[in-house]
């Protein structure tokens, strides 16, 4: 069939509209119209490096309607309504463990762009192009997923809203829910409040945080996170804030969550830990920058822990975070913008400047 997709075919993070052939779905996929879906960092990242090969059409917070089904596919039919998540093998320890997002062959699934065992299902004139980008690829009016990766949803909830998520929002409200398990009473600083921060705001509200502090550069970022429940605001520039956070929080606190993937603010969050506190990252730069401390600091019973998608068993994690937001209490729709497939640079752009917090790109 004939798609239309955003094509990236080099490292200036600018894609070009194309109509693509799709072939498929094939054993154990799904074929997805798309109704919209989120633009991640993780895209732009990958939009201007060399982690995934080009051409490429990109793209990972997808939502849509099942339009046809592949062989062997049990749980889905056409007209169901899905959100698309990452990619793993449902067979490797984390997988059997129920903790998908810590998949042995997590890259392969993700980053490489190619199915295993298969021939690219792209082809533009010029050649092939590689798809399966979190098992998806969904800057395209049609997306291919893996029937381990797509989650039906209840059509009672606005599907247009509901891409983001697969990815950004399971990873910020995941890491505080599922790896960190913020109790009732405990408290946690979040480090960059974009999509992925303001997800963890509201998901330390929802579980009864007795404080969260919110830091950020920008002012308008940090009024939405004050409006979803941070309790205190910290407006961060070239120094660091430790002495504002241990104003707010004397004796420390609980957790700490950077999202920003800057080593120097990484660095920090060490520094206003209570004793067996625990510091998380879900990101990191890509130039390979180390960061550097002494292992004294670990010694009151501190974690330093990495958290990949939030820790989240997606046909799980999903549909709680709609039911959350259904009654009420995780009111996701305040992070999104939406824009037109073809104002996917422009999207892209916002995101970038931090005009817009999540860009979600809406298919006639």
């Amino acid at each position: 069939m004939q798609i239309r997709a955003a094509v990236f075919r080099d490292k200036t993070g600018k894609p070009s509209i194309e109509n693509l052939e799709l072939k498929g779905p094939g054993p154990g996929e799904v074929l997805v119209k798309m109704v919209a879906t989120g633009v991640c960092h993780t895209d732009i990242k990958v939009a201007g490096s060399d982690m995934s090969p080009r051409p490429v059409v990109l793209g990972h917070e997808g939502a849509g309607i099942v339009e046809e089904v592949g062989p062997g596919v049990r749980e889905f039919r056409k007209g169901d309504h899905v959100v698309m998540s990452f990619g793993y093998c449902g067979m490797c320890p984390s997988c059997r463990e129920a903790e998908p997002a810590y998949c042995y062959s997590q890259n392969d699934h993700n980053f490489r762009c190619e199915r295993v065992d298969a021939e690219p299902y792209l082809a533009s004139d010029q050649g092939p192009v590689h798809g399966d980008f979190f098992s998806q690829s969904s800057f395209a009016t049609y997306a291919i997923g893996n029937e381990r990766s797509v989650v039906k949803v209840t059509k009672d909830a606005p599907l247009e809203y509901l891409g983001p998520l697969g990815c950004g929002i399971q990873t910020g409200a995941g890491a505080v829910l599922n790896d960190l398990k913020l109790k009732q009473g405990q408290s946690i600083t979040v480090y960059g409040v974009g999509s992925l921060g303001l997800s963890a705001v509201m998901a330390a509200r929802l579980a009864g945080a007795s404080k969260i502090i919110a830091v950020d550069r920008h002012q308008s970022r940090l009024a939405m996170a004050k409006e979803l429940g941070a309790d205190e605001i910290i407006q961060a520039g070239n120094d660091p804030v430790t002495d504002e956070v241990r104003t707010h929080a004397p004796d420390g606190v609980d957790f700490t969550l950077d999202t920003t993937g800057a080593i120097q603010v990484t660095r920090q969050t060490l520094d206003v830990l209570a004793p067996r506190g625990t510091s998380a990252f879900v990101t990191g730069p890509l130039d390979g920058s180390e960061i550097s401390f002494s292992p004294r600091i670990l010694m009151p019973g501190l974690k330093f822990r990495g958290i990949i998608e939030g820790n989240s068993n997606p046909k799980v994690f999903i549909p709680q975070m709609i039911e959350h937001y259904l009654n009420g209490h995780f009111p996701f729709d305040k992070l999104i913008t939406f824009y037109e497939f073809d104002e996917i640079e422009k999207a892209i752009h916002d995101s970038e400047t931090g005009e817009t917090i999540k860009p979600v790109l809406k298919f006639n």
